[in-house]
Order: C-alpha cells, then sequence, then structure tokens
C-alpha cells in the first residue's frame, strides 16, 4: 500500500527536492560543478514527474485529484492532506519550470556558497510545491510562512548590492507582520470548527460579522503577497537587491501566493464577505493600475521598471478575482501564469545585461541591437508580451479579466483598460531606450550577445507565452470545472 501511494505523481513532486537537498548535503563543498549538476537533474526530474500531474489530470471534474491523507496528531483532528485541482494545477508546473531556469540562470553568475545557494532553492521548490496542493489550512499557512525564509537569504547574502540585507528584512518583516492576523484568525476558525480542513472548512456556515473580520485577517497576509496598494513598498526595494534568479522566483512564483489565497480561501470560506469588500478590492485594484504605471515610467533602475509593473499587472489579477464570474476568475489565473513568464523573462534580460556590464542604471544603455541583436530581439518579444500584444499569453488573460469586469461595472473596466494603454506606453519606452539611439560607447567598450545557455533559457519562455497566447483553450479546459465549482459556493 505504501508503495502504490509513493507511486502518486503528487508525492513525487514533493519528495524530489528534498531528495536533491539531502544528496547536496552528503557531496563535499569543494566540488561545486558536481553540485550544480545534481541540483539542475534534480530540478529537471522534478519538472517531468510534474507534468505527469498534467498528464494524468481528469479535467471533467472538480473534486481534488492525487489526494493523500497522513494522521499527523488525530486526536485533534490534525491532518496532513495534500490534492490539487484545475486552479492549483498550472502554478506547480509554473514553479517547478522557473526553478529549472534559476538552477541554470545561476551556473556562472553565483561565486560563492554554490552548496548552500541551491539547498536554499531546492528547499523553496518544497516549501512552494506545498503551498499549491496542501489542502488544511495549519499547514498552508505553514508552508506560506516558510518561503520566506529561504527566500530571506537568497536576497541577504546573494544579492547583487550594499543595501541588499535592509532589503531582504524589508521583505521579511513586512510579508510577516501581515500574517500575524491570519495567524490569529486561523486558530479562532479552529476553536470553534474544531478541524482546519479545508474541505470542511469550505461548507462551514460562519455569521456574516465572523466572515467580516476572518476575511480582513486573511486579506492583511495576501494584500502584501500580491502586492497590492499601499502594502506593495518591500517589492521594488526586494528585487532590486536580489539576484537575478531570486527576481525570477519572487516575480514568477512568490506574488501568485496571495491571489491563490484569495481563490482558494478567502472566496469559497466567507462568501458574504469577499461580495461585502468588492468595491474595496476594486478601488485599489484601480489604484494600483494607473499609479503603478505612472510610477514605472519613472524609474531609472531597470529591475525597478519590471518590479513596478508587477504591481500594475496584479492589480488587474485582483480585479480578476473579485469579478466573481467565469471570465474574470479564469481570466486572472491565465493572467498570473502569463505574467510568472512574461515578467521572468524581462528578469532574465536585465540580468544578462547586468552580469555583462555590472549597473542596471537606464542611462547607461543604448543602441544595444547594434551590437546585441538576438538580445534585441528576445527584448522586444517580451515587451510585447508585457504590454498585453495579441497572440501573448498577456492579451488572453486580460481580455477574460476585462470581459468579466464589464459584467460588474463599466466604468471600472474603463478605468481597468487604462493600464493597458499606460503598460505600453512603459514596456515600449524602456525597449527604445535600450535598444535604439547611440552606443553609449563611453562607459562600455565591449559587447557580447546572448550565450548559448541563455538562448536555450528564454526560447521555452517565449514558446509558451505563445502557446498561451495562441490555443488558451488547452489550459482553459483544465480550470472550468475548478473555478465553476468556486462560483457555486458564492450562490
Amino acid at each position: 500500500m505504501l508503495n502504490l501511494e509513493l507511486l502518486n505523481p503528487l508525492i513525487l513532486v514533493s519528495l524530489t527536492p528534498l531528495l536533491g537537498i539531502l544528496i547536496l548535503f552528503i557531496i563535499p563543498q569543494t566540488n561545486e560543478y558536481l553540485c550544480k549538476l545534481i541540483a539542475l537533474n534534480i530540478v529537471c526530474l522534478t519538472f517531468l514527474f510534474s507534468l505527469l500531474l498534467w498528464v494524468q489530470f481528469d479535467n471533467t471534474t472538480s473534486f481534488f485529484q492525487f489526494s493523500s491523507t497522513y494522521n499527523w496528531i488525530p486526536s485533534i483532528n490534525l491532518y496532513y492532506t495534500i490534492g490539487i485541482d484545475g486552479i492549483s494545477l498550472f502554478f506547480i508546473l509554473l514553479t517547478t519550470l522557473l526553478t529549472i531556469f534559476c538552477v541554470l540562470l545561476s551556473w556562472v553568475s553565483v561565486q560563492s556558497l554554490i552548496k548552500e545557494y541551491l539547498i536554499c532553492f531546492l528547499l523553496l521548490e518544497f516549501f512552494l510545491i506545498q503551498v499549491f496542493c496542501v489542502l488544511d489550512l495549519l499547514w498552508f499557512y505553514i508552508f506560506f510562512e516558510s518561503v520566506l525564509i529561504p527566500m530571506f537569504l537568497i536576497v541577504g547574502i546573494w544579492g547583487s548590492r550594499k543595501r541588499k540585507i535592509r532589503a531582504a528584512y524589508q521583505f521579511f518583516l513586512y510579508t510577516l507582520v501581515g500574517s500575524l492576523l491570519m495567524l490569529l484568525a486561523l486558530l479562532t476558525i479552529y476553536f470553534e470548527v474544531g478541524t482546519t480542513d479545508l474541505q470542511v472548512l469550505w461548507y462551514y456556515n460562519f455569521t456574516e460579522i465572523k466572515q467580516i473580520i476572518f476575511w480582513l485577517a486573511f486579506f492583511s497576509s495576501f494584500a502584501v503577497k500580491i502586492p497590492m496598494i499601499p502594502f506593495h513598498i518591500w517589492l521594488p526595494e526586494a528585487h532590486a537587491e536580489a539576484p537575478t534568479a531570486g527576481s525570477v522566483i519572487l516575480a514568477g512564483v512568490l506574488l501568485k501566493m496571495g491571489g491563490y489565497g484569495f481563490l482558494r480561501f478567502s472566496i469559497p470560506m466567507f462568501p458574504k464577505a469577499s461580495i461585502y469588500f468588492t468595491p474595496l478590492i476594486f478601488t485599489l485594484s484601480i489604484i494600483a493600475i494607473i499609479y503603478a504605471s505612472l510610477t514605472t515610467l519613472r524609474q531609472v533602475d531597470l529591475k525597478k521598471i519590471i518590479a513596478y509593473s508587477s504591481v500594475s499587472h496584479m492589480g488587474f489579477v485582483t480585479i480578476g478575482i473579485f469579478s466573481l464570474n467565469l471570465q474574470g476568475i479564469e481570466g486572472s489565473i491565465l493572467l498570473m501564469l502569463s505574467h510568472g513568464l512574461v515578467s521572468s523573462a524581462l528578469f532574465l534580460c536585465v540580468g544578462i545585461l547586468y552580469d555583462r556590464y555590472k549597473t542596471r542604471i537606464l542611462k547607461y544603455y543604448g543602441g544595444l541591437m547594434q551590437v546585441m541583436p538576438i538580445f534585441g530581439i528576445f527584448f522586444l518579444f517580451f515587451s510585447f508580451a508585457n504590454l498585453g500584444f495579441p497572440g501573448t499569453s498577456s492579451f488572453i488573460g486580460e481580455l477574460l479579466v476585462l470581459i468579466g469586469a464589464f459584467q460588474i461595472n463599466r466604468i471600472l473596466t474603463f478605468f481597468a483598460s487604462l493600464g493597458m494603454v499606460l503598460g505600453a506606453a512603459y514596456s515600449i519606452w524602456l525597449f527604445n531606450r535600450i535598444s535604439f539611439g547611440n552606443l553609449k560607447l563611453q562607459y562600455f567598450r565591449s559587447f557580447q550577445d546572448v550565450s548559448r545557455r541563455e538562448f536555450w533559457i528564454l526560447v521555452p519562455l517565449m514558446f509558451i507565452i505563445l502557446w498561451i497566447g495562441i490555443y488558451p483553450i488547452s489550459f482553459l479546459d483544465e480550470l472550468h470545472f475548478s473555478v465553476i465549482s468556486l462560483i457555486e459556493q458564492l450562490l
């Protein structure tokens, strides 16, 4: 029986990073190449197992699949339960894919404590997979907060500039303090219901006043993670100081934990409070879209430009989630996946420039299309994907979100669509300033286009962005029943 349980693809996906950590502990510190090779093989194996989840996934049901339950403390109704539905499936795939790119990215750029660095990334991958597949509120909270530890170390130890310690503490304290209210709400729920099992809590009727209080407690945690304005202060600082791989996993996956939390916990557990607070979410989202887009236009640090554009895109996501209809929610999930790919690709492009020229300040760059044409083509594609160009994944997500929002409020849709105009402004302006104009030969003398390793990191991202943009039904089919089930819980 135990052997059959271990063949569950979800358990294989969960345990493989832990196996990698154990192997890395055994390998001597001096053998850096072997450490990298084992870490790369482990993350590739984890990704293959996660693809197995998609292949075996049944998209004709809204029930949780590949589920397993382990008795943790049965005497007080605490169990460790894992399982996935259409909503969590793609977040796990996104996590396992981006971790491969993070390991490949660090092949040359990270020079010190490589073994510890790779252990941090494998640990981070394990925690993120658990966040997206665990079906118990207490365990979700444990893994939701555990993610902070390896991320704090990655920013604080392997960050690129002198302010990295400050940025690491800011990131850690902001997100931890935001989650304390959620912990209090979790304990209150446990003592009222007698369990933290998600599938029991979904069908428990909390009074309206309790729903409002609990919803606000959960909101304080998820809003910081997304981040929504005014809880976004930590994000540009953390991005600016993190190593490139840290920025990729931070923008690609960590920001999605807040949106996933709303979909998995806030909306189904507190439906009346979710409807009650919808105007608040819409107001904050519109402010985020317009304010973050305008702030992006006046940034001079390449990483901060992409960080602020992330705040704007996540404003679209929260509008989609709280439109509480099929198009809006499916659009928000697709937009989260799209943003995970596009922003990761843009951070990769910035990392390519930083590795060569050791600066991220915009004024030092110009005319790179003349000397780095392959890089210029990639950067053009990802810039257009970032502004939601038709045929790319962002267009599908934003279109569905706007269709969902239009059914709720037309004025809201008008202000949200301003974000697409401003997005075009900052994306094209950034590309124009980096790629065209005169070469700044007074700053740089030698130029090198993308390497083979960097090329084969960027090509799969380009392919997946086009796949979602041209043939979104292959992703939407997996989401339909899970999203319909979520909407039914509001009725």
